[in-house]
């Protein structure tokens, strides 16, 4: 019998109806007491709630249906959820205390809104100063979930006291109320340290834990207090493992924010961790082995807590055995030597049961495995592949492919082993995984080549995913033509026209043409096959190979050469679809022609889009903006501009960077735009404060020690009235094609207006005045774009040796290595080649290093 929100046992409602049936009996037939449910009758039903004589047991079973449809993404109208939380407010006199706990529920969930929330507060606080614990702890929750700031001043005392009660139930309540308020009322819970320190103090595992939750949420801005409160509590006076573990994160927090060198005589925080991997629960000796092997300590730091975890490897809770596994692993990633002694262990939970466990055993061993080990590796894991999800498979894969990257003497066992997985049953993601891992070892191994591209054709004979198909096609046609025998290829690529759907046939027409324009020997062959394409139904297919019929026997003059043609063929097209598309939007038609040399290639990252809760849908009236190049803005915008309109196309705008403290009177930032032979100084500028107007507002630049720029022309900001952002400009002017840099001091000068905040009208009469702002520097990475290539390999080649660069930079002290590589990234502005960056991150750190970079130079 299912069991409702409230923890009472729900019987089945009548309208519950059969949705599954084990086997052909009658009699074994699953029911589910939501199956059929319609908001419509689940709102006439709600009108049980007004009955003079309440039903309980039917008032129960309706709200959870309420809450269950709620929790489906069900939509309430305005009018729907102002009645329901109304007709909800009148089962508070009922006193049966599982009505009362749903009746808690379907108020948090419904929201009201504030003048619905004085219907309901009342109530609410007299539960609030109940004599019946359960009503107290519920009622505080609710009430500091729906209330805002003006009433939360009044029931604070009430909270206060919550803190310190006795009942370590209606104690936890009003800390937890403390942790959600502190976003949205922070002076407010700051007040009530005392009571939160005292709730640290608790004898009761559940209210130490959200007071220690509670008080460094308080404190956190502090970095002084935080590291005081660490120091006072690792001294013993934490008994609830939770708050143990919490404690354990805040303390490994404070070690890593001061930099603290755990080699050095003095760390009382290090020997914290050590001792916790001593303590009776089993959960902060997890917690503390996790911390110590995501820090930068020695191997003999590390020892112990490696240790413990290859404990719990044999342990008889899968939990554990998970939890201590998946450390390993992650450990494995960087310190593989550290793992090695707990091989034997990892291969005994290749057989468990417990799929997820197995999973991470035996991609462990991958990382942790010798070069003699593999053959045998791999045999074990072709027994286990079969058994397992997709999901896991996945990691498989990956795992193999790194261990190639590894090893790459062993390259032909595992693309036997990736081949024959390819013919076993799997999802799109899992394939894929597997041919983006056939393709990176081809373009790593060198030997590896021809076995891995056989094995590529092999699996387009029968793959049912026309994107694979298509991406495979599109592989082979780069580096089939440089194998020692490109023919061999041609039958497996011919088979793909005849036997496949339109857009693989399209696919196969463009590589049989590459073949073409790289094999001499084959050219008479392919002329002939593509000669037959002509006939083919779809127009895209007859389209494709007349053009390359005429491009490779030279009727059409694609360019000076023959190399122009071979671009044509094998270029990458490198412009972002994202800004194709905005520019495409933007573009009135004209008699000019749209010129796609002038899209931004720039790549730029994609605004986190904000999370919906959970079981929440998206309003569906709410459509998507197309999406808008930030370079294709900046140009439209500069050019309108006379004194800049001559300055060319815009190569680079960088990202807003700030001038100014926050919440200071005027707030700056400056966005620097990057053309051929000139530079455009933005200066974002907002005044707020209420009683002023600026005007005549002008940036005066000091480019003293930036000798190469010579200031051209400016364009002051006439008024800037309170809280409206207005732009002053300064240009530059720097020598054409050199990335020149230098240091820019900047000082913000204006005339001050009082203004009278009850009229709005500001005094004849003015001040000036001037603002220091912060300097900013124009450095090397403000002319490169972050480009993505999709053939990486082959424009590293093509590249011409004269434009390569050696230079030295300084890092710095990074905490990690892979906050060195971005560190790099973030130094040179280059784009990660992302395929390359990922794989690397598995191996050493001259490799991991030594990841490429693809470029574009002003």
């Amino acid at each position: 019998m299912p069991r409702s929100l409230a923890g009472g046992d729900l019987a089945v409602p009548e309208m519950a109806q059969p949705y599954m049936k084990k086997d052909d009996d009658d009699e074994d037939v699953e029911y589910s007491p939501f199956f059929g449910i319609e908001k419509g009758a689940v709102l006439q039903e709600a009108r049980a709630f007004h009955d003079p004589q309440l039903d309980v047991r039917r008032c129960s079973q309706v709200i959870t249906k309420l809450l269950y449809l709620l929790n489906q993404g069900e939509t309430f109208t305005k009018v729907e959820a102002t009645e329901v939380f109304f007709a909800v407010t009148k089962l508070f006199q009922s006193s049966d205390a599982g009505l009362r706990r749903l009746v808690y529920l379907m108020i948090k969930e419904l929201s009201p809104s504030s003048d619905e929330v004085i219907i309901v507060t009342s109530s609410l606080m007299k539960d609030m100063n109940s004599k019946t614990d359960m009503y107290r702890a519920n009622a505080i929750r609710v009430l500091c979930r729906i209330i805002d700031g003006t009433l939360l001043t009044q029931i604070e005392r009430y909270l206060k006291q919550a803190i310190v009660d006795k009942n370590p139930v209606v104690a936890s309540a009003a800390l937890v109320s403390g942790i959600h308020l502190a976003q949205a009322n922070p002076e407010i819970v700051k007040r009530w340290s005392n009571e939160v320190q005292e709730a640290v103090q608790s004898r009761a595992p559940l209210v130490q834990f959200h007071g220690l939750a509670l008080l460094h949420q308080i404190r956190q801005n502090d970095r002084l207090a935080v590291s005081k409160l660490v120091s006072s509590l690792t001294r013993g006076s934490v008994r609830s493992p939770l708050a143990q573990c919490l404690l354990i994160r805040y303390t490994s927090q404070v070690m890593r924010e001061s930099s603290m060198n755990t080699q050095n005589g003095d760390r009382p925080f290090f020997d914290f961790l050590e001792s916790s991997l001593r303590h009776k629960a089993e959960m902060v000796v997890l917690e503390a082995a996790r911390k110590i092997t995501e820090m930068d300590v020695t191997s003999r730091e590390l020892a112990p807590a490696i240790t413990v975890l290859q404990l719990y490897l044999n342990s008889s809770k899968p939990v554990l055995r998970f939890a201590a596994v998946r450390t390993l692993n992650k450990v494995a990633m960087t310190r593989p030597l550290a793992v090695t002694n707990c091989n034997v262990d990892l291969e005994s939970l290749m057989s468990d049961q417990n799929r997820s466990i197995a999973t991470l055993a035996i991609t462990t061993l991958l990382k942790t495995g010798n070069e003699s080990s593999v053959d045998r590796l791999i045999k074990q894991i072709t027994n286990f592949m079969s058994d397992i999800a997709d999901e896991f498979k996945i990691v498989v894969v990956e795992a193999i492919r790194s261990l190639c990257l590894k090893f790459p003497l062993k390259y032909r066992s595992m693309l036997n082993f990736l081949s024959n997985s390819l013919r076993e049953e799997g999802g799109f993601e899992y394939k894929k995984a597997i041919v983006d891992s056939i393709v990176a070892l081809i373009s790593e191994i060198p030997d590896a080549k021809e076995i891995g591209l056989l094995h590529l054709c092999e699996f387009i004979e029968d793959c049912e995913f026309t994107y694979l198909s298509s991406q495979i096609l599109h592989f082979l046609g780069n580096e089939g033509p440089r194998t020692s025998d490109p023919s061999r290829y041609i039958r497996y690529i011919y088979n793909r026209v005849i036997l496949e759907n339109a857009t693989v046939r399209a696919s196969a027409v463009s590589t049989l043409a590459k073949f073409g324009a790289l094999v001499d020997t084959l050219k008479p062959q392919i002329f002939v096959l593509l000669q037959r394409c002509l006939f083919d139904t779809e127009d895209e297919v007859r389209d494709r190979a007349t053009l390359y019929l005429q491009t490779l026997s030279g009727e059409v003059a694609i360019g000076n050469d023959e190399k122009d043609a071979k671009d044509f063929l094998f270029g990458s097209f490198d412009v972002p679809l994202a800004n194709l598309e905005a520019s495409l939007r933007t573009y009135e038609p004209s008699e000019e022609p749209f010129d796609i040399s002038l899209v931004s290639r720039e790549v730029r990252s994609l605004p986190l889009k904000e999370k919906a809760a959970p079981g929440k849908k998206p309003p569906a009236a709410a459509a998507a903006p197309a999406p808008v190049s930030t370079v294709d803005a900046y140009q439209k915008m500069l050019s309108s501009i006379p004194e800049f309109s001559g300055f060319g196309r815009l190569f680079k705008s960088s990202e807003p960077m700030e001038l100014t403290e926050a919440e200071t009177e005027y707030a700056v930032s400056v966005v620097k735009h990057i053309y051929d032979g000139y530079i455009v100084l933005q200066y974002n500028c907002t005044n707020t404060i209420e009683e002023q107007l600026l005007e005549d507002v002008t940036v005066c630049v000091d480019a003293s020690d930036a000798e190469e720029f010579s200031e051209i022309c400016s364009k002051p900001l006439t008024s800037l009235p309170y809280n409206s952002p207005g732009q002053v400009f300064v240009a530059f002017e720097k020598p054409e094609g050199v990335p020149a840099v230098g240091k820019f001091s900047n000082l913000l000068k204006f005339t001050v207006k009082e203004v009278d905040t009850t009229t709005g009208e500001a005094d004849e009469d003015g001040v000036e005045d001037e603002y220091q702002l912060e300097d900013f520097e124009i450095v090397s990475s403000d002319y490169m774009l972050r480009v993505a290539v999709s053939n990486f390999r082959n424009a590293w080649e093509n590249m011409d040796p004269e434009s390569e660069r050696v230079d030295e930079y300084g890092l710095g002290v990074r905490e990690s290595l892979a906050e060195a590589v971005n560190a790099v990234i973030n130094i040179l502005g280059m784009q990660p080649a992302l395929r390359l960056y990922q794989e690397m991150q598995d191996h050493t750190p001259a490799c991991y290093l030594a990841c490429l970079l693809a470029t574009r130079r002003s």
